[in-house]
């Protein structure tokens, strides 16, 4: 579910995989993960634009070798040593083929680090576009993606036919760090510390913002359902 904090260990629990890499192109065939962050001090230039509902995404540098002490002064890789094509590549070549018409958009599950041991699950995104651009020094690649409402097991296979889905939103890093302070990690309704989810106030169907702390909470996964079954 979007919003769920999440530790390391069960993102890769639910992912199946260790998530070493922060690009990690069609998981056993199905939908793709990358893992972002928004501190000033991240390794890579991630933002976030149109109020939460499109992520544009920094393609990830050479690995750091003996003879490559530095990989910010070289261009980010296409592709490997071997000639075949390094995530940056593959995330690349999906995007293309989309823009050209000739496949449906892939499908990324987008994590966000928060802080230190914390993660929040930003739910799933429409790869839609890509490119490469200097960053002053070098040529990066950069992704578009495109929040998604929901997707359903269908859209996560291989070959997916996804039709258009319904956009949705995240809520922005530093509203989260601020609930996160505000409600003491804890859940406002019964204090425990496991299973939180940051919840809109009133929901963003309703017309609800993900843009002030004042409509966002912390709540844990028992809370969270109870509320949900409230909502008409």
């Amino acid at each position: 579910m979007r919003g769920n904090v999440i530790s390391y260990f069960e993102m890769c629990q639910k992912e199946g995989t260790s998530l070493q890499r922060g690009m990690n192109f069609r998981l056993r065939g199905r939908h793709s993960v990358i893992l972002m962050s928004l501190h000033p001090n991240a390794p890579y230039q991630d933002r976030v634009e149109e109020e939460g509902s499109v992520l544009i995404y920094e393609g990830h540098d050479e690995p750091r070798t003996a003879s490559l002490k530095n990989p910010k002064i070289v261009d980010q890789p296409e592709c490997l040593p071997s000639g075949n094509l390094a995530e940056n590549g593959k995330f690349h070549k999906a995007a293309q083929d989309y823009k050209s018409g000739s496949k449906n958009p892939d499908i990324v599950r987008v994590y966000e680090k928060i802080k230190k041991g914390i993660w929040s699950d930003n739910g799933y995104f429409h790869l839609v576009d890509s490119w490469r651009e200097t960053d002053g020094s070098r040529q990066v690649f950069k992704f578009k993606l495109v929040a998604v409402d929901s997707v359903v097991s269908d859209d996560l296979a291989e070959d997916s036919q996804s039709t258009e889905a319904k956009r949705s939103r995240i809520i922005p890093t530093h509203i989260k760090l601020e609930v996160w302070k505000r409600d003491g990690g804890k859940c406002v309704e019964c204090g425990a510390t496991d299973e939180l989810h940051f919840d809109h106030v009133l929901p963003y169907s309703k017309g609800g913002t993900s843009l002030k702390a004042e409509n966002i909470q912390l709540l844990c996964a028992r809370h969270n359902l109870e509320k949900s079954a409230k909502i008409q």
